[in-house]
């Protein structure tokens, strides 16, 4: 499994003969090691062209693209090679089945409220009203979607309600607020899930999943829901862990924002923290108990998928991942 590499500055990338190069705006050249390289991800402002396009493509190589805010905007997402016409017609029959797509949002969202509170054991300033709300909202009792979305959303308020009892050095939320987060705890939930969006949106391409076809999030043509749903799972596993990490150890602070404009945001300094962190995570080894071997946290997602597939081919019931480490 190759590694992410991260473009903060501005520049541009070019291809010179089967080599790929950054130019940052000194002119220095940085050759980048495309077959160790899983994906590319791009927060500056790069100049590219077909060329180099087309040369990821030969290596299946995705390009993520994030905004000045350090916002998700899009990807340049190959060719795929794996592809399983079967499998596409059977995962467009689970979501056309509203049992069927019922039975997986119910399994995101029971695995992402298993890991909040996970997390929350993890800090004795959790008092008994928090987790009491949390038993309030039962999963299993949705009969659709839309009531599922409901209990998910009250679970999460709760959640991040939570933070302010445990997060230390001066960062509080009051709120959740996406577009534009307006605080730091909110820049940081933002930047982190723009980050497992499409860390998870890699790990499905090498699969024969269709990223479009969801359960949980309506599939749409404006993203790959099925990295939606998934990353529902693993938000609260991987990234939230990595924001407490970083506050609580001093690892980041308040000169790590830019506020503009109402909108708080992560400099290029604020990113670095982040990102490093965030690879440590992913890097991080449990041993799996069936497979008998170590298993980093970026190769559960991929698991994650394979787990899906099988249960889409009538092979195995799909059961979510719940972390027993």
């Amino acid at each position: 499994m190759g590694r992410e590499y991260y473009i903060l500055n501005n520049g541009r990338l070019k291809r010179k003969e089967n080599t790929i190069y950054f130019v940052d705006s000194t002119e220095s050249n940085r050759a980048l090691p495309i077959e160790q390289i899983d994906c590319l991800h791009v927060f500056g402002e790069v100049d590219l062209n077909t060329k180099f396009l087309n040369y990821l493509s030969e290596y299946s190589l995705m390009l993520h693209f994030y905004n000045y805010y350090g916002f998700y905007a899009g990807s340049f997402y190959p060719r795929k090679k794996n592809i399983s016409g079967l499998l596409t017609v059977k995962q467009s029959q689970h979501y056309l089945d509203k049992a069927k797509r019922l039975y997986l949002a119910k399994c995101f969202v029971q695995s992402a409220k298993y890991h909040i509170k996970r997390n929350l054991k993890n800090y004795k300033e959790i008092t008994d009203d928090i987790y009491e709300n949390l038993e309030k909202e039962i999963v299993n009792d949705a009969v659709e979607i839309d009531e599922l979305m409901g209990i998910e959303g009250r679970i999460r308020n709760t959640y991040y309600k939570a933070f302010n009892l445990f997060l230390k050095h001066g960062f509080q939320m009051s709120k959740r607020e996406k577009r534009p987060p307006t605080d730091p705890i909110n820049a940081l939930i933002s930047f982190g899930n723009s980050l497992m969006y499409t860390t998870v949106l890699g790990q499905i391409y090498h699969t024969q999943l269709d990223p479009s076809i969801s359960y949980l999030h309506e599939p749409s043509t404006k993203r790959f829901s099925l990295s939606l749903d998934i990353s529902e799972i693993f938000k609260p596993l991987i990234v939230d862990p990595v924001i407490f990490n970083l506050i609580n150890n001093r690892i980041i602070n308040k000169d790590d924002f830019n506020i503009e404009d109402g909108i708080c945001m992560l400099n290029n300094s604020g990113r670095r923290k982040f990102i490093t962190e965030y690879e440590k995570k992913l890097a991080v080894t449990i041993r799996h108990r069936k497979l008998n071997r170590n298993v980093s946290y970026k190769s559960f997602i991929r698991l994650e998928c394979y787990k899906l597939i099988k249960y889409f081919i009538d092979d195995e019931i799909y059961k979510p991942l719940k972390a027993w480490w």
